[in-house]
């Protein structure tokens, strides 16, 4: 993964979190003046506009190198930041989620779609709801987590074909489910727990 790609807590203007963005939008953000950096130090937190960040990141490279990612610019290295923090409303949109396996489980909540069993990431597998063989897409609302019992099972039918009720329409998610790995400084505005529910400003 590139430093560009790297994860940043995005913060509405109340401190809460909002979501998670890439770096290169979380740089654009701040540079257009629509959010500003928080950075963490020992339990305190200050803010940031672009000039005072390049300022601190001069300070970082000399002392705290190892502890950031840094990106080149053309007279000097920039650290990334870990969380920015919105001006006003309206600046940040959740971007669509991606249809892949990691995403679908984590809307199922890695739970089989037709008996209804949480299981492990291995034993689970992507059902089309209408066949492939049947005209069937690969979008939200026509795959579901299934056991490879249920699987094996529903075969080349529909769920109806097949005697097999869905214990919930599928449905293509308002924004991107699945969450990265949370980091440490992230702790100050959010705990684990909160992950596990909708991000709304």
């Amino acid at each position: 993964m590139t430093a560009l790609n790297e994860s940043v807590l995005v913060l509405n203007k109340h401190y809460m979190a909002n979501g998670v963005t890439d770096v290169k939008r979380a740089f654009c953000l701040v540079f257009r003046g629509a959010a500003e950096i928080i950075d963490v130090d020992e339990g305190k937190f200050s803010n940031h506009n672009f000039e005072s960040w390049q300022e601190l990141s001069e300070f970082k490279a000399e002392f705290e190198k190892d502890s950031y990612s840094w990106i080149k610019c053309v007279a000097n290295i920039l650290a990334i930041p870990k969380i920015i923090r919105l001006i006003s409303y309206g600046e940040f949109r959740h971007r669509d989620a991606k249809l892949n396996r990691r995403n679908l489980f984590t809307r199922d909540k890695n739970t089989c779609q037709y008996c209804g069993r949480k299981m492990k990431v291995s034993e689970l597998s992507i059902d089309h709801v209408v066949p492939k063989s049947r005209g069937g897409k690969l979008e939200w609302p026509n795959v579901v987590c299934a056991c490879v019992k249920c699987n094996v099972k529903k075969s080349n039918r529909t769920p109806n074909e097949a005697n097999m009720k869905l214990i919930r329409k599928p449905f293509k998610p308002k924004h991107q489910v699945s969450i990265p790995r949370m980091h440490r400084s992230w702790k100050h505005f959010v705990d684990a727990a909160y992950w596990n529910v909708e991000l709304r400003e």
